[in-house]
């Protein structure tokens, strides 16, 4: 097989993995917010100087079977409001008022009194009402609009008044403003949840659209084999042209728990909860069964959406947030200074504390090999910026300042785990991320947990998540209530759909895994079962869902025995508050073990191993952490 590479764009830096089917490499370089392609290349760029020795794209690229990439962008862009200005169109008074109820700050945001009302059945019997609300909504700021009707016959009016429209407004014009029908992205749903997840697509549509084709035209350029693959939310991979924007939305922490699930499973660790901590924020999942729950109609900042989205929090604390003293109290985030000026130890002329500089200061960081050894960091900036933040301002010395900023932010980590913990006994924590191994023992004990798995790659986890994804394509057809042969006229439409789909995506249906399921309307959500054969004789709201699945290849896993068997020989110490031994991950074998303090160490993360724990390591590679 050729090389199989996932990229996962984060805000603060950009990770890949790649894999052969034999060996597994991976790297990472600082995200570029200005032009987001530019990460996107230096990541190429670093695989193909590890693999070759030099930096060589055509080469590199022309090895490449598939290509995963999970980005940020749309995340970032609904956090910071950056985006179009979006107008809705409405035949209910409901439509607007119950959209803004549900998320005051992001209606405000992305639509504000970009509203405009027309009669219930205007598609059909008043095209002049139409033209004149859309031309109104244009003047108002405009530039996408959703349109969003009403009641069951909703699908069939959006439909005429999309004939309407573009016969008054032709899309080949160049002031022509797009339009989106809300029963077109999403079949299922209440009305305030096709509103959002239709304003919410338009609002990350332009940017995703620009930045992915660039990606993609890059590869173009060096005469890629297959197109971009870009990894969703509900953890598997489609090509661009066949991406819609809100599936992008929190991607690459589904990518750690994809993976998560993938090695909990391998391990048979049944109850787990996740930290994935970046530079910004620290991503939390619960796995029960070795599963993370998924809402069949998710929420985005408290706006109701009709598409899956697997539980996962976000809060503001990482490597970067700034730390400083208040009140005679040390406050955590949620504020970042991102890669750009960055800690103040990366002497660009970033001048805040952070939990970087603390661990710099604490010995825990080495100034010389960080990232690979390619970024110095600079110990006596980031002292003088504990001192002048925390240390100074509350009476302490910088060993003192230093360690009560670890225990802050420790506990504002571990504060959201405790009841999971209290509720799941014997589970463990799983750390990955840049700065997750560094902080898994402070945030284990202080949730109450004794046991930490910490991946091989739990730098770039999420990365290495997204390369156990497949292609895999969902349709859904309504049920005909009262049909008898409801189902098969169903499933009918829908393997023509997927047959359709899946050759535009270079495949044959009979490649592909089929997966049919039922979901039926529930109050505001719907509930999913697997198809057992059933024919709908009930009124009730219901659709037959297809999953079309074309498997990828997979990196291989190793042995997940833990057993101890050698005791470790130390590389080396380093110096800090407390001389800690010093291992090399990559010095290590299946069965080495040894006991804290200590450190063990990779080129992008360091495991800091606290007093009172021992770690082993496993067959497969990864650190098993026991209290």
């Amino acid at each position: 097989m050729g090389l199989l590479v996932s990229i996962d764009n984060g805000g603060t830096l950009t990770d890949v993995c790649a894999t052969d089917g034999i060996s597994t490499i991976h790297a990472k370089t600082l995200t570029t917010p200005h032009d987001l392609t530019e990460c996107f290349v230096k990541c190429l760029e670093a695989l193909s100087e590890k693999i070759d020795g030099e930096v060589d794209l055509p080469k590199l690229v022309g090895s490449i079977d598939y290509i995963r990439y999970s980005t940020t962008q749309g995340t970032n862009a609904i956090v910071q409001r950056k985006g179009p200005r979006v107008g809705l169109l409405a035949d209910d008074d409901a439509a607007a008022t119950d959209a803004m109820n549900a998320s005051p700050a992001l209606f405000e945001a992305f639509v504000g009194d970009r509203v405009r009302q027309v009669s219930p059945g205007a598609a059909s019997v008043n095209p002049a009402e139409l033209v004149t609300a859309v031309s109104k909504l244009v003047s108002a700021g405009a530039s996408r609009i959703v349109i969003a009707f009403a009641g069951a016959d909703a699908a069939a009016r959006e439909k005429a008044a999309k004939r309407v429209l573009y016969r008054a407004f032709p899309r080949h014009l160049l002031g022509a403003v797009p339009l989106l029908f809300s029963t077109e992205l999403t079949h299922i749903g209440t009305l305030e949840q096709r509103v959002w997840t239709s304003v919410l697509n338009a609002f990350l549509h332009p940017a995703m659209d620009t930045f992915l084709y660039n990606a993609e035209n890059r590869l173009r350029e060096h005469r890629a084999r297959k197109p971009l693959l870009i990894f969703r939310n509900d953890g598997n991979s489609t090509r661009v042209a066949k991406t819609v924007a809100i599936k992008t939305y929190s991607s690459g922490p589904q990518g750690g728990v994809v993976g998560g699930e993938v090695l909990l499973r391998h391990y048979g660790i049944p109850a787990a909860v996740s930290i994935d901590i970046g530079g910004t924020t620290t991503d939390i999942a619960m796995f029960e069964d070795a599963s993370v729950t998924v809402s069949q109609a998710g929420h985005i900042e408290g706006a109701p959406v009709s598409i899956p989205l697997s539980a996962i929090e976000s809060i503001g604390a990482g490597g970067g947030s700034i730390i400083r003293a208040d009140g005679g109290q040390i406050l955590v985030g949620p504020e970042s200074v991102g890669s750009a000026p960055g800690p103040a130890c990366f002497a660009r002329g970033g001048t805040k504390a952070t939990m970087t500089d603390a661990f710099l200061a604490l010995g825990i960081l080495d100034p010389v090999s960080y990232f690979g050894g390619r970024m110095p960091l600079d110990r006596e900036r980031a002292e003088r910026a504990i001192m002048a933040h925390v240390g100074e301002p509350l009476g302490l010395t910088l060993a003192e300042a230093a360690n009560a900023m670890a225990d802050a932010y420790h506990a504002k980590i571990a504060g959201q785990l405790s009841n999971f913990a209290a509720k799941n006994k014997g589970a463990s924590l799983l750390a990955f991320g840049g700065a997750g191994p560094m902080s898994a023992c402070g945030v284990a004990e202080m949730a109450g947990l004794d046991t930490v798995l910490i991946p091989k790659f739990a730098a770039v986890f999420s990365a290495y998540g997204i390369a156990f994804s497949d292609i895999e394509h969902s349709y859904m057809a309504e049920l005909a209530a009262g049909r008898d042969d409801a189902v098969e006229v169903a499933k009918a439409n829908l393997m023509e759909q997927a047959r359709r789909g899946m050759l535009a995506e270079g495949f044959d249906l009979a490649e592909c895994s089929l997966d049919y399921a039922v979901l039926t309307k529930n109050g505001a959500g719907y509930t999913r079962a697997r198809l057992n054969g059933i024919h709908t004789g009930e009124n009730t709201e219901s659709w037959l869902e297809l999953r079309v699945t074309k498997p990828i290849e997979k990196i291989g896993l190793g042995d997940p025995v833990c057993e101890e068997r050698r005791k470790a020989e130390a590389a080396g110490t380093r110096k800090g508050v407390t001389d800690l031994p010093l291992f090399r991950l990559d010095d290590l074998s299946p069965g080495d073990w040894h006991e804290g303090p200590c450190l063990v160490e990779e080129a992008f993360f360091t495991a800091h191993v606290r007093e009172g724990w021992r770690f082993v390591v496993s067959g497969n590679g990864d650190l098993l952490l026991k209290r």
